[in-house]
């Protein structure tokens, strides 16, 4: 067969030789007519890659849609394949012609060497060793050199991870170091001069077609981002982790007919989950599956003295998987965007109820994306406000209609009881505990110097309690922050970063905020005012305007205490003394709020509980129903 294939080779490497006179110009020559030959192929190879590369935005969006379900996405994937009449396959042809042509030249530089017309072009640099074992060196600087460039010119080489652009690389420099070791000399030459007209080859094929006429590199970046996005969260985690984690999904999947299940995101939203959940396992039989991402949340701990608390270690990208593939009738979260980001509602069962809790207060109006609670089948609201925003929301952007439960907030129920029980105590002198938001322009960043040197005036014991995601995501900022307080005018300054008590919290006489929901939960407990700090609040949902009612968290900043803008913060001193003075009159004012803007406070549990249990009830009956 080779032999075939050797005698036009030797024919028009004759003619070569006649053109320029040496077999090694020859072999350069003939190399550059079987790319002009097969050319053709290459273009049509060129544009199969192309068309690979302009599915990679929706290969990408697939591997988002089914993060981690590798079966799916490879059904999918070759769903979209079939679509788009597109065969990976294909893209073999050159390569397999490249070998067809290199065993040729083998046999045709063998066929020449036997006519005696060259036997240098016969030496084999393994064997022969000298200047020949120049031809494996030179073999694998041009696999490299095509390497290099098939990286950046290459439509699809290019989109490779650098991982797969060097592993790709790596075995091609190791083939042409040991292919230019241990054939002909002649094959050397022709598989080097292959490598180098590769790289004008792939450049003519990007003239002739360029890969911006067919790929939309502005979709496939964005897809790219996205998913980079996903691929990195959680961070880094121990192998005892990834193991415990593997374990705790497949102990979920085994379990079947799971009914309610609970997702935290880390330990301390268990606080959001407690009454509702200390009911049901009071007055019911349901077994409550509590998935959270955080391997040292408390409720591992809670779950030794309960056993119908079954809990799972899930991380965060794990947990895309495992949302995809649920199977409860219900999943109740404090996390808004479902549907909209990374966790998605279960495409196994579309009959899942999905609930929500709100973990605040206030309006969700300003804070919240457009339609961040749009796929959420039932909410828990926590006051009357909550539900008119949802109402309108609805009318405002032709939504289906939600279950809105008037439910209550449970954490501020418990916050109270605990205040209630603590004992009385008179500071002297009087302690203002100032506690800002974290985001970009909080009052820690844009005046808190000014604010210390009004307060100092007063001589207060002043307690300042960054926002845990203020520590953690701004170290920098934080040790400015003890800088700034270790001046002596500051000496009544105390930073707290213990966050396992809330009891300075309770005991302040003012809290001093800009835009953190603490105010709300701090004057609800106590009936004491907040002073708050106008600046620039952060708006996620830049439509907030359109709607009839104003949000809460401007509203009560003028019932549960007073605001200052940030050109008076001067005057932050006499406002705190003024406060402090008709401190007693703002209790029967907050008192009034609270019984407004809360609903069922004491019951907020019940309601939530009893909700669950009605409803997973019907579900129960409703199947008994198509069984009969």
């Amino acid at each position: 067969m080779t032999e075939l294939i050797a005698r036009p080779m030797v024919w028009l490497l004759g003619i070569c030789y006649q053109v320029v006179g040496s077999y090694g110009g020859a072999i350069a020559l003939f190399t550059l007519l079987t790319k002009v030959i097969l050319f053709p192929i290459s273009l049509w190879s060129h544009i199969n890659s192309l068309k690979m590369v302009s599915l990679l935005p929706e290969i990408n969006r697939l591997k988002l849609a089914y993060y981690g379900d590798k079966e799916r996405i490879g059904e999918e994937q070759a769903a979209l394949y079939k679509r788009e009449r597109y065969h990976p396959l294909l893209s073999l042809l050159p390569l397999f012609l490249q070998i067809v042509i290199l065993a040729g030249m083998v046999a045709a530089i063998h066929t020449i060497t036997d006519t005696g017309a060259s036997t240098a072009l016969g030496l084999v640099p393994a064997e022969a060793g000298g200047w020949t074992l120049l031809a494996p060196a030179a073999a694998g600087l041009a696999a490299l050199a095509l390497g290099q460039a098939q990286n950046r010119i290459n439509p699809l080489q290019r989109e490779q991870s650098r991982a797969e652009q060097w592993t790709t690389n790596g075995i091609s420099i190791a083939i042409s170091l040991s292919l230019g070791a241990v054939v002909a000399l002649g094959v050397a030459i022709y598989w080097i001069c292959s490598n180098l007209f590769s790289i004008l080859n792939q450049l003519v094929c990007n003239l002739a077609i360029p890969p911006e006429k067919r790929v939309d590199y502005t979709a496939l970046r964005a897809s790219q981002r996205d998913l980079a996005a996903i691929d990195q969260l959680g961070g880094k985690r121990s192998l005892e982790e990834k193991k415990r984690e593997k374990a705790d999904y497949r102990r979920f999947f085994s379990i079947a007919n799971k009914h309610l299940v609970f997702y935290s995101e880390k330990s301390g939203f268990y606080k959001y989950f407690q009454d509702v959940m200390e009911y049901l396992l009071a007055h019911s039989n349901i077994t409550i599956h509590y998935i959270t991402s955080d391997p040292d949340d408390q409720i591992f701990e809670i779950a030794r003295q309960q056993n119908r608390i079954q809990p799972y270690y899930i991380g965060e990208r794990r947990l895309i998987t495992l949302m995809m593939k649920m199977d409860a009738d219900m999943v109740v979260m404090t996390m808004p965007d479902l549907d909209t980001y990374h966790i998605k509602r279960s495409y196994l069962r579309k009959d899942i109820e999905y609930v929500y809790m709100f973990h605040g207060l206030t309006s969700f109006l300003m804070v919240g994306r457009p339609g961040c609670l749009n796929h959420y089948d039932t909410i828990f609201c926590i006051g009357r406000h909550q539900v008119d925003e949802l109402r309108f929301e609805e009318q405002l952007y032709h939504l289906p209609p939600r279950r809105l439960v008037e439910c209550g907030y449970g954490l501020l129920e418990r916050n109270i009881a605990a205040y209630e029980r603590m004992p009385f105590q008179k500071n002297n002198p009087p302690t203002i505990l100032i506690a800002p938001s974290w985001q970009e322009g909080n009052l820690l960043d844009i005046c808190l110097e000014p604010m210390l040197r009004s307060l100092a005036e007063g001589g207060y014991n002043i307690i300042i309690r960054p926002h845990p995601e203020y520590i953690k995501r701004y170290p920098v900022k934080m040790e400015r922050l003890f800088t700034c307080c270790e001046n002596q005018a500051f000496r009544h300054v105390i930073i707290e970063t213990d966050f396992s008590s809330n009891a300075t919290v309770y005991q302040a006489d003012i809290l001093i905020t800009d835009w953190s929901s603490i105010a709300h939960e701090f004057s609800y407990t106590t009936k004491r005012p907040s002073l708050f700090v106008n600046t620039p609040p952060k708006i996620l949902n830049p439509d907030y305007e359109k709607y009839p009612m104003q949000p809460l968290d401007i509203t009560l900043r003028q019932k549960i205490g007073v605001d200052i803008e940030l050109d008076k913060i001067s005057d932050i001193g006499r406002k705190v003394a003024d406060m402090l003075l008709h401190q007693e009159g703002y209790r029967d004012q907050i008192t009034d709020v609270v019984e407004k803007y809360v609903y069922h406070l004491g019951d907020s549990g019940k309601i939530g509980a009893q909700y669950i249990i009605r409803s997973l009830k019907a579900r129960q009956s409703g199947r008994r129903g198509e069984r009969a």
